[in-house]
């Protein structure tokens, strides 16, 4: 578990620095986006993700990593969101942004531990590719449930389905460069 919990900060380390940096770009112009937008984009990602792994030719010299980058930094924008609302305007400076960001990053790393204790690190066995499947499921969930308009009767909730995303993600990536280095 030790291991995992450092990869999975040098993971979130990137991510974070990157959230920073285009918040410095961009500003809070995210704030803007309503759930259903931030899932699209998300969807767009892993959609992606997907059709690199299945198709040889690639018109777009990019890889996989910057993809599950984006859904990690969506889905904490999500998660931002369903604490905050959505906003008219960008509202947000970067250290609001970055304590958000971290806030939500420490729940997601907790649920991440304690489903690996209890499953054992089963992830480490999978391959890249069914937890890109895991990610549009979830995504495929999501969508469901916003059409339902967040509500459930026996499933949990966005939050927890956006935070399995994020964690799932970080699985690949940290198993991307484990077969980079």
């Amino acid at each position: 578990m030790n291991k995992t919990s450092k990869q999975y900060n040098t993971v979130i380390n990137t991510c974070r620095d990157l959230f920073s940096n285009k918040m410095i770009d961009y500003g809070s112009a995210w704030r803007i986006l309503r759930l259903p937008s931030l899932t699209d984009q998300i969807f767009i990602k892993a959609q992606r993700i997907r059709m690199m792994q299945e198709n040889d030719v690639r018109k777009v010299d990019e890889g996989e990593v910057p993809e599950f980058i984006g859904i990690i930094n969506y889905s904490i924008m999500a998660l931002i969101q369903l604490e905050k609302g959505v906003a008219e305007q960008p509202d947000m400076d970067t250290t609001t942004a970055l304590e958000l960001y971290d806030k939500h990053v420490a729940a997601t790393k907790a649920l991440m531990e304690n489903k690996n204790h209890d499953y054992g690190e089963a992830w480490r066995e999978m391959r890249i590719a069914s937890l890109t499947d895991l990610i549009l499921q979830k995504l495929l969930r999501i969508k469901q449930i916003e059409d339902n308009a967040g509500k459930t009767i026996v499933s949990e909730g966005i939050d927890a389905n956006y935070q399995d995303m994020i964690n799932y993600a970080i699985f690949a990536l940290i198993k991307i460069n484990e077969t980079v280095n």
